[in-house]
């Protein structure tokens, strides 16, 4: 019997981190081996095996991923040679049990752990670190050719990643980091052209095998499709089990999901949604109304100005995605959408126009500034509060013939 050929692991820089209420392996580009610092098959096969996937058992066991679409992620930065920008930030989402990688959007939660990555892994030039105070970091998202701004605290010339501010979805508290969404529903936008790719603020959306549906389709953050919980048989307080464990559920929402796509103008035909799984988001939102969160915690209608649940990947999240949140504070800022009309309707006073919205962890605080102009309605910047913190550096190893 022949001998199998035993090829070793090799070892990579990395650093694992959360971002927000999403965690992932970061990578420099300059680190990566010399075949996978371009896009292609070898790069996606070196995160799949960082990650643990294809995985037929769908729990990433012999991999750094968590089998949640929340920790099955990578990310490389690198300095920037755009003008006004530090670090240019990619994002990849890993399918579980699939063969794919999907780089067609942004994570909002892991932008937080970005702007702290930038100045971690020396990426930032070092006389703009303070001693003490806040680090702006101005990042070029290249998934979708965007700009944010990440302000991250600094004591002693180093992250401060410890703090007192609470995310719900995340245990412990952290050291609170403001992001800036700049323009993130910016005319020309290669997904879906304007905020409101068909015009209009709701639409009437035919879903196969569900019907007619009232749906608000926003490209902001990242393309969501937003439609009513009480149109789909749902409250707005459901937890990730309620869902979760419903093939026919999950089944209906990627109908819908299908359907928004197609009146969005990302996929040509139905089949195309395989190969994009990670954009765009459906969510379903409410008024607000007493509930309980996964953690225990009630959650008095008082507290929030609308519900909203929202899937990823397939699975209701457990909080809500970064780039979810800034649809949802784009659309609420727009009188008329079923964003707004679920937290009550017509225009918020503040700038940025800021809500409450629940999630199933409990509750997040977002704001934007969106104004009609010429008839069109566009968005400055939408904002929020996240935190991040290495959780583990040193090396990743995979085996050497797995890229």
């Amino acid at each position: 019997m022949a001998s199998i050929p035993r090829v070793p692991q090799v070892r990579i820089p990395a650093t694992y981190m959360r971002g927000g209420t999403s965690k992932g392996v970061f990578f420099r580009l300059q680190d990566l081996p010399e075949r996978c610092r371009q896009p292609g098959p070898a790069r996606d096969q070196l995160f799949q095996r960082v990650i643990g996937s294809p995985d037929p058992y769908a729990a990433q066991i012999d991999g750094m991923g968590g089998a949640t679409s929340s920790t099955s992620k990578c990310v490389i930065l690198s300095r920037s040679s755009r003008p006004g920008h530090d670090v240019d930030y990619l994002y990849g989402q890993v399918a579980i049990d699939k063969d794919f990688v999907d780089w067609s959007g942004n994570c909002g939660n892991l932008s937080t752990a970005a702007g702290a990555f930038a100045i971690h892994a020396g990426l930032i030039d070092p006389a703009r670190v303070p001693q003490d105070g806040t680090c702006t970091v101005r990042i070029w998202q290249a998934n979708i050719g965007k700009t944010i701004i990440a302000h991250v605290p600094v004591s002693g010339g180093q992250v401060q990643e410890t703090g007192d501010f609470e995310l719900d979805g995340v245990t412990f508290p952290a050291a609170e980091i403001v992001l800036e969404f700049i323009a993130p529903a910016e005319e020309g936008d290669d997904d879906g052209g304007a905020m409101f790719p068909t015009g209009k603020l709701v639409d009437e959306l035919q879903v196969p095998g569900i019907g007619t549906l009232k749906a608000t389709l926003i490209n902001a953050g990242i393309p969501t499709v937003f439609v009513n919980a009480a149109d789909i048989g749902r409250t707005g307080t459901e937890l990730r089990e309620a869902i979760n464990g419903d093939a026919q559920a999950l089944a209906r929402f990627e109908a819908i999901r299908v359907a928004g796509a197609l009146r969005m103008g990302l996929i040509k035909t139905p089949e195309e949604a395989a190969t994009r799984q990670h954009t765009p988001k459906v969510a379903f939102v409410a008024p607000p109304r007493d509930h309980v969160a996964a953690s225990g915690k009630t959650i008095a209608a008082g507290d929030v100005d609308l519900l909203v649940r929202a899937l990823s990947m397939g699975k209701l999240h457990h909080a809500m995605m970064g780039t979810a949140s800034v649809a949802i504070a784009t659309a609420a800022a727009v009188p008329g959408t079923l964003v707004n009309l679920a937290a009550g309707g017509g225009e918020r006073a503040a700038v940025p126009k800021s809500i409450v919205f629940g999630h199933p962890s409990g509750t997040l605080r977002v704001g934007a500034e969106a104004r009609l102009v010429d008839g069109r309605w566009t968005v400055a910047k939408a904002q929020m509060s996240r935190s991040a913190r290495i959780l583990m550096e040193g090396w990743v190893r995979v085996p050497g013939d797995s890229f």
